[in-house]
């Protein structure tokens, strides 16, 4: 799948990874060929691998304070969906982040949560095969596993 064809399905999502908005993209996804699903959930992971920076995870969750009122960090699941979310925003303002720090910061409020995208892959694959998909990818999704992007945390 080219990264063209994988923005163009984000693009259904009018900017918004709702459980409902999800549901339509993997209905959608499912009436693909295979490979294109699994071209999806590759692209999808390297999309959120390429966000797993130390200058984001690093971001305050903006609507929340700590009782003593210092900012409040992201949790590695947090900011997964936030990453989630930024992805499910469009290529715009995934490429803009990169260059621009604080346009990813409005993802890591409590009110914007991506979670939904990550089982779009699975689902799709599911509802065209009838079976469960025990995938990996080349890319690792999962906070903190660019090391690239989290120079202090290589070994």
């Amino acid at each position: 799948m080219t990264w063209a064809d994988f923005w163009a399905l984000i693009a259904t999502l009018n900017g918004e990874a709702t459980h409902a908005n999800c549901r339509r993209l993997a209905e959608e996804l499912s009436h693909r060929p295979v490979p294109d699903i699994v071209g999806f959930a590759e692209r999808h992971a390297e999309a959120l691998y390429r966000l797993d920076q130390e200058k984001f995870g690093t971001l305050p969750v903006v609507d929340l304070t700590a009782r003593d009122g210092r900012p409040f960090p992201q949790s590695s699941d947090g900011f997964l969906y936030a990453r989630c979310a930024v992805v499910a925003a469009g290529r715009t303002v995934w490429e803009s982040v990169f260059s621009d720090t604080e346009k990813f910061a409005p993802y890591t409020s409590t009110e914007c949560d991506g979670e939904w995208l990550l089982y779009v892959p699975d689902e799709a694959y599911e509802l065209a095969t009838g079976e469960e998909w025990d995938r990996t990818t080349r890319c690792c999704f999962e906070s903190y596993s660019n090391r690239d992007g989290w120079p202090d945390l290589r070994t």
